[in-house]
């Protein structure tokens, strides 16, 4: 029993296509957060929703913006 992919399915590059635009997306979100961050005044109070929820967390600028850059790199490789 072989696990062989059938790349001949047409709906296989239908979902690679639709990946590959989703995660667009979310770099293309990535870069706008992480140059927002850059902007503002140091002063500034920043919030971080929590996954999966509509909560908000007060969080430190320089903390996020790290955070941000870190997670943008990791979409780039991963």
């Amino acid at each position: 029993m072989s696990s062989k992919v059938d790349n001949n399915d047409p709906n296989l590059d239908g979902r690679s296509a639709e990946r590959k635009e989703e995660l667009n997306k979310q770099i293309k979100e990535q870069k706008v957060a992480v140059d927002e961050l850059s902007n503002l005044k140091k002063d500034r109070k920043v919030y971080v929703q929590q996954r999966n929820s509509n909560i908000l967390f007060l969080a430190d600028r320089g903390q996020t913006l790290s955070s941000c850059k870190s997670q943008q790199g990791q979409d780039l490789t991963g």
